[in-house]
C-alpha cells in the first residue's frame, strides 16, 4: 500500500511539473539561490547580532519555567498548548488555530528499586512510559544480567522468575534504545517477572533515563524501568563473580484512556503559491522529568522563531510557511501521526517537511532525505550560511514527527549538531533551561529560517525522486 502511494505521489508531482513552466537547469537554480545572499545576511544579522538575540532562549523560559515538564495526557501539557497559542496570536502569526488529536495518557506514580541482596542499596530508577505498575507490594526476585538479546536467549532457562537487568552496551541511540523498547518483552518470553534496562545514555552522573517502550499482543506485559549506568554495570561486576543479587521493585505506574490534545499551527501565507507548504516543527510535549527544555522545546522555538524572523523583516515567500508544534512525539509521533491522515490528501503540495528534535546547540548542519536533485539544491542553500561557517549538509534527514511524508517521498530535513550532549540529558532530570545556550541557539533558528524562507520562496518546489 505504501509503495502504491509512493507511486500515485509522484505521478500527481509529475503532472504539476509538466503542466507549468519549464523545469530550470541546475546553473539556473544555482543563480536564483545565491541571488537570497542579501536576506540570508538579513535573517543572521536579526538572529545572531540584532535585535532578536536570546529572544527564543528567552521565550522558552518563560514557558519550561512558568509550565514545567509536559508529559502527554497530563494537564501541564494542554496548559502550555493554550499558552503557545496565544503567543502565537500575539506574534502576529496568521492562521494560529489548533487541530484536535488523541494522544495516550500515562502516569508513573510512586517508583522504587532496592538491592536486598548483597547489600541494601536504594537504586535510582525510572519507569518507562507505558509500563504497567507492580502490586502494592512490589515484585521481589533475583536478578539475571544480561548484555544482549542474544545473551538472554542463550540464557533463557535461568531467566523464569527472575528479574532481566539488561547492560547493554552504548553503542548509538539508534541501535542501544532498541533495549528499552522492546526490553520487557523480550524479557517476558523466557519467563521473566520485571526487566531493568540500562540508561540508553552517552553519559551518565547516576542518571536515570526514561522514555517509551512497547508491550506486544500475546506477550505477557511486565513492569519495566531504566535503571543508572552505574547500578547496570555494577550488578554486572556482581554477577560476574557469582554473587546472588536480589531486588525489590515497586511501581505504581497507570494507563488511562487517550486523551484530548492539539497540534499548534500558525503560518506566514505565501504569496504566490500559498496551497504550497514548507513546514518547520518541533514537538511541545515531553517527558515526566527535567523540564522539557532541550527535549524538544529548544527545537519548538526556533520553530516558531524561524517564522518569527521572517514576519519581522518583512518578508513574505512564494509558499506557505508552516509552524506545527507537534504533541505526542514522545509517545512515537501520535500527534504527526493524526496531522499527516488529516493533511495527506495534499502531499503533492508539500515541498519540504523540517524537524528539530535533536537538540539546539552550536549546529554542525543540515540533515536531509530526498532526491540527488533536492540534494543538490540544499548543498546550494546551505552557502548562504557561511557567514555563521555552517554549511554541510549531511545524509539522514528523517525525523519521528516527518518520518511519514519522507517515507512517501516529500524531501526531509533536520538540525543535527552536538549528539553526545544530547543523549547524555536526554530524557532525565537534568534536562532544563541550564543545558540551554541562548547563543547557540540563535545560530539554529538563523540555519533553520535561511533554509526554510528559501525554499519557500523559490519558484520552483524541491524535485522529487
Amino acid at each position: 500500500m505504501k509503495r502504491l502511494l509512493i507511486t500515485l505521489v509522484g505521478v500527481v508531482h509529475f503532472l504539476s511539473l509538466v503542466s507549468g513552466a519549464p523545469q530550470k537547469t541546475f546553473q539556473e537554480r544555482q543563480e536564483e539561490i545565491a541571488s537570497y545572499g542579501d536576506v540570508a545576511k538579513a535573517i543572521i544579522n536579526l538572529a545572531v547580532y540584532g535585535k532578536a538575540q536570546n529572544r527564543s532562549y528567552e521565550r522558552l523560559a518563560r514557558l519550561v519555567d512558568t509550565v514545567g515538564h509536559r508529559l502527554s495526557g497530563s494537564k501541564s501539557l494542554e496548559n502550555a498548548i493554550q499558552i503557545m497559542y496565544q503567543n502565537l496570536k500575539e506574534d502576529g502569526l496568521e492562521n494560529v488555530h489548533l487541530e484536535p488529536v488523541k494522544i495516550p495518557h500515562w502516569e508513573r506514580g510512586e517508583e522504587s528499586a532496592v538491592m536486598l541482596e548483597p547489600r541494601t542499596h536504594k537504586m535510582a530508577i525510572l519507569g518507562l512510559g507505558s509500563s504497567i505498575g507492580t502490586p502494592p507490594e512490589g515484585v521481589t526476585a533475583e536478578v539475571l544480567v544480561v548484555t544482549s538479546f542474544d545473551d538472554l536467549r542463550r540464557r533463557a532457562p535461568e531467566a523464569r522468575g527472575k528479574i532481566v537487568v539488561y547492560n547493554q552496551p552504548y553503542v548509538n541511540y539508534s541501535s542501544s534504545v532498541l533495549y528499552r523498547v522492546q526490553g520487557a518483552v523480550e524479557a517476558a518470553r523466557v519467563g521473566a517477572v520485571a526487566s531493568l534496562i540500562r540508561s540508553v545514555a552517552s553519559f551518565s552522573i547516576y542518571s536515570p533515563h526514561t522514555g517509551i517502550q512497547k508491550y506486544q499482543d500475546g506477550v505477557p506485559k511486565i513492569p519495566t524501568a531504566c535503571l543508572t549506568v552505574e547500578d547496570a554495570e555494577m550488578m554486572s561486576r556482581m554477577a560476574s563473580h557469582g554473587v546472588r543479587i536480589v531486588i525489590q521493585l515497586k511501581m505504581g505506574a497507570k494507563n488511562y484512556p487517550d486523551a484530548d490534545s492539539f497540534n499548534t499551527i500558525a503560518e506566514i501565507r505565501g504569496s504566490k503559491y500559498p496551497e504550497q507548504v514548507v513546514l518547520v516543527s518541533g514537538h511541545l510535549d515531553s517527558w515526566d522529568v527535567g523540564q522539557g527544555a532541550m527535549d524538544d522545546g529548544g527545537g519548538a522555538f526556533i520553530s516558531w522563531e524561524a517564522l518569527s524572523l521572517i514576519k519581522d523583516l518583512g518578508l513574505r515567500p512564494k509558499r506557505t510557511l508552516r509552524l506545527v508544534l507537534w504533541t505526542g512525539e514522545e509517545q512515537g509521533g501520535v500527534g504527526a501521526f493524526q496531522y499527516y491522515q488529516l493533511h495527506k490528501a495534499n502531499i503533492s503540495n508539500y515541498s519540504l517537511v523540517m524537524e528539530s528534535d535533536s537538540g539546539t546547540f552550536l549546529p554542525y548542519g543540515l540533515q536531509f532525505t530526498g532526491s540527488d536533485k533536492a540534494r543538490a539544491i540544499m548543498k546550494e542553500i546551505m552557502q548562504l550560511l557561511q557567514p555563521i561557517n555552517i554549511t554541510q549538509v549531511f545524509r539522514d534527514g528523517e525525523g519521528t514527527d516527518i518520518s511519514y511524508w519522507i517515507q512517501a517521498g516529500v524531501p526531509g530535513a533536520s538540525l543535527l549538531d552536538d549528539l553526545y550532549k544530547y543523549f547524555s540529558f536526554h530524557h532525565t532530570h537534568g534536562d532544563t533551561m541550564t543545558v540551554m545556550d541562548p547563543k547557540q541557539m540563535n545560530v539554529a533558528a538563523a540555519l533553520w529560517a535561511v533554509v526554510s524562507y528559501t525554499v519557500a520562496d523559490m519558484e520552483e518546489m524541491l524535485p522529487r525522486s
